[in-house]
């Protein structure tokens, strides 16, 4: 443990920052995973639901910094050009 006190309070913040960062990592992972389950089902409504939860999901991660911008972006092309395929 750090023994200036502006150090000891950026111990702090930074446990505070990685909890809710695990906290949104895994919803994000959690809607893309129910995304392509959706997908595989066949089910296009629900296909539909889940891909636009988890682009949400995947945009708020990027906008934290949790994952790049561009890995976000990908996700979602993959995903819905899956979509895609379903309806086609």
């Amino acid at each position: 443990m750090p023994n200036i006190k502006s150090a000891i309070k950026r111990v702090k913040i930074n446990d505070k920052k990685r909890v809710q960062n695990i906290t949104v990592r895994s919803t994000m992972r959690t809607t893309v995973k129910n995304a392509e389950a959706a997908l595989a089902g066949e089910n296009v409504e629900a296909a539909k639901e889940a891909l636009l939860t988890a682009a949400v999901k995947l945009d708020k991660a990027a906008s934290k910094g949790l994952i790049h911008k561009n890995a976000a972006a990908r996700k979602k092309s993959r995903l819905a050009k899956r979509l895609n395929a379903l309806n086609a």
